[in-house]
C-alpha cells in the first residue's frame, strides 16, 4: 500500500481538522475526550446532541455509498478522517453500532425496503443500536446461541436471553442472532432479526462493572416482537450475514482507536519524565516497546484494508488484528499502573472516582475477552488462516 498522502488528500485532512476545531467548542468543548472504552456511560445525551450536529456537517457514515447518504471516502480518506476526529479529541460515537456495524450490512444484505427504513435514521443521529450476539452459553461460540424466533403470523415472537450487550439501555433496536429452527444444525438454523428495543417483553439490566459504570446489560426477551420483514437475507441463513457484519467491525475506524492509544501511551510518558520512571531503563525499555508496537499495529491494519476482502469475509491478515491489539492494550494498561506506583492504587475521590489511567487499566482486563476471547482468536487464526485441523469438539 502506497502510505503517502496526496495533495487532494492533505487538503480533506485541513477539512476535517477545521471543521472539528470550530465545532468542539461551546457547548460541545465538554465532550472532547469523553465516551471512549471505559467511559461510554459519560455525558451520553451531550454525545447524543454531539451525534446530531456531525449529521448535520455531513459528517455520519463518511464510508457509506453516496447513494445512502454517505461520502463514499477513498480508503486514505478514511483513514484522515477517523485519526483526524481523534486527534481533536472527538468523543466515543454513540452511533458507532449501527454506522459501522448495522448499516454497512444493510447496504450489503437488507431489502430496499429495510435501506429505506433504517439507513436514514443512523445516518442523522435519530436511532441508536445495539448488538444481539452474546449469550451466557454463546459468546465465542455464537453458533450456539438459544435465544428463539417463533414467525406468528406477521410477526416473529423472541423469547431468550442476550448478554454483554453494549449501549443497550440507551438503544432504539437491536440486531439479534437468533434460533429459527430448534431442529436444524446450528449454523444452518439461526436468522438475522432488527428488533425494537422499547417495548413490552424486552428486560435491561445493566451489569456494574469493576470501573464502578454499567455501559453493557444482560437483555431478556420475553414474548417480544418485530415485523416478519425485519429479517435481512433468509429465514436459517443467518449465519452469513452475522460474519459479514463481523467483518466489518475491522474497518478504518480501527485506526481512530489506535490514535486514542497513542494519545494514553503520550500521557504515559509525560507522566514517566515527570516522576522520573522514566530513569529506569525496564521502564524505557517497555514504553519503546509500546511505540513499536503500535506501529506495527498501524501498518498491518493499513496492509489489511488495502486488500480486498470477497464476499464480505474477513481476510486472513485481518484475523490476528483482534488478538494482536487486545494483548498490546492489556499490557499498557500494566505500564501505566507500574509508571504511576502506589498513585495508581489510589482512588482521586469517595466513594469511586477514578482517574483516566485507572479507568484505562481496569478497563483492558476486558479487551482479551470480548468479542472473542485470545484463546478463540487463536483458533481462528489456525483454522481459518492457516488452515490446521480444527480443534476436538466435545460432544
Amino acid at each position: 500500500m502506497d502510505l503517502r498522502f496526496t495533495e487532494e488528500d492533505e487538503k480533506f485532512r485541513r477539512e476535517v481538522a477545521e471543521w472539528m476545531a470550530d465545532n468542539l467548542t461551546g457547548e460541545f468543548a465538554a465532550v472532547k475526550g469523553r465516551g471512549g472504552p471505559g467511559d461510554e456511560h459519560s455525558m451520553f445525551e451531550e454525545r447524543r446532541a454531539w451525534e446530531r450536529r456531525l449529521a448535520e456537517g455531513g459528517w455520519t457514515c463518511v464510508t457509506w455509498p453516496k447513494e445512502h447518504g454517505g461520502r463514499d471516502l477513498s480508503l486514505m480518506q478514511q483513514v484522515i478522517f477517523f485519526e483526524e476526529y481523534a486527534r481533536a479529541g472527538g468523543p466515543g460515537r454513540v452511533g458507532h453500532i449501527g454506522e459501522t456495524l448495522l448499516g454497512p450490512t444493510l447496504i450489503a444484505f437488507g431489502t430496499e425496503e429495510q435501506k429505506r427504513r433504517f439507513l436514514p435514521p443512523i445516518l442523522n443521529g435519530d436511532e441508536l443500536w445495539c448488538q444481539g450476539y452474546s449469550e451466557p452459553n454463546a459468546g465465542s461460540d455464537l453458533a450456539n446461541v438459544q435465544t428463539k424466533a417463533v414467525l406468528d403470523g406477521d410477526q416473529w415472537i423472541l423469547n431468550g436471553q442476550k448478554v454483554w450487550t453494549s449501549l443497550a439501555q440507551w438503544s432504539d433496536w437491536t440486531f439479534a442472532v437468533c434460533r429459527t429452527d430448534p431442529d436444524g444444525p446450528n449454523h444452518k438454523s439461526l436468522s438475522y432479526l432488527l428488533v425494537p428495543m422499547k417495548q413490552p417483553g424486552v428486560e435491561i439490566r445493566p451489569i456494574v462493572q469493576m470501573t464502578g459504570d454499567s455501559e453493557f446489560s444482560e437483555v431478556f426477551f420475553e414474548d417480544a416482537r418485530t415485523d416478519a420483514s425485519n429479517i435481512v437475507g433468509e429465514v436459517n441463513a443467518g449465519w452469513k450475514i452475522a460474519m459479514g457484519t463481523l467483518a466489518f467491525e475491522r474497518g478504518a475506524s480501527t485506526l481512530g482507536q489506535q490514535l486514542h492509544f497513542e494519545n494514553e501511551l503520550a500521557e504515559i510518558v509525560k507522566i514517566a519524565e515527570d516522576n522520573g520512571a522514566a530513569d529506569d531503563p525496564l521502564i524505557r525499555q517497555r514504553i519503546a516497546d509500546a511505540w513499536v508496537g503500535l506501529r506495527i499495529m498501524r501498518y498491518n491494519t493499513l496492509r489489511v484494508l488495502s486488500k480486498s476482502i470477497d464476499g464480505n469475509e474477513l481476510s486472513r491478515e485481518g484475523m490476528i488484528t483482534k488478538l494482536y491489539w487486545a494483548t498490546w492494550h492489556r499490557d499498557l494498561g500494566k505500564l501505566a499502573m507500574d509508571v504511576l506506583g502506589p498513585a495508581g492504587e489510589i482512588a482521586a475521590g469517595a466513594p469511586y472516582e477514578l482517574t483516566k489511567l485507572q479507568r484505562m487499566y481496569l478497563f483492558t482486563r476486558s479487551d482479551t475477552i470480548y468479542a472473542g476471547t485470545n484463546q478463540i482468536q487463536r483458533n481462528i487464526i489456525g483454522e481459518r488462516a492457516l488452515g490446521l485441523p480444527r480443534e476436538p469438539r466435545v460432544k
